[in-house]
C-alpha cells in the first residue's frame, strides 16, 4: 500500500505565511523540525481531520521570492462551507481566480502557490 502523505511549499516569510494558513484555511503546526545549525525548519501544517499535511520550509539564508514559474500545479482543498470562506477569502483579498462554471476558485498565499477551493458534494 501507499498512501499521500505531505505536499511542500517554500516560503519566504514563515511566520507570515503560518498567519495565512491559519486565518485562511485553518490549518496548524502538526510537527516540526529544525536544522542543529538552524539553516532550514520545516512546520508540517494539518487539517486536523487525516493525516495529509503541507510542509512549509523556510531557508535561513533564502533573500529573495521563489521563481514558480508558470505555476501549473496547485493545491486543493474541500470546504462544506464553501460560501462562507468565499466570502471570508473576498475579504481577505487573497482570491486570484474564479470558475463560476466549475464552482471553483483560487486563493493565493503570500508567496504566490495557488490552492483551489471545491466544495463538498452533497
Amino acid at each position: 500500500m501507499i498512501i499521500f502523505n505531505h505536499f511542500n511549499f517554500n516560503v519566504l516569510d514563515l511566520e507570515k505565511s503560518l498567519k495565512f494558513y491559519k486565518e485562511a484555511l485553518n490549518l496548524e503546526p502538526a510537527r516540526e523540525h529544525i536544522a542543529e545549525d538552524g539553516s532550514f525548519k520545516l512546520v508540517y501544517l494539518s487539517d486536523g481531520v487525516n493525516g495529509f499535511t503541507l510542509e512549509l520550509t523556510w531557508l535561513r539564508d533564502r533573500t529573495e521570492p521563489y521563481n514558480l514559474g508558470e505555476l501549473e500545479y496547485h493545491l486543493a482543498m474541500m470546504t462544506d462551507d464553501y460560501e462562507g470562506l468565499h466570502e471570508k477569502h473576498k475579504a481577505m483579498g487573497v482570491i486570484c481566480y474564479e470558475n463560476e462554471a466549475m464552482g471553483i476558485y483560487f486563493i493565493s498565499d503570500p508567496d504566490g502557490y495557488w490552492i483551489e477551493i471545491v466544495p463538498a458534494k452533497l
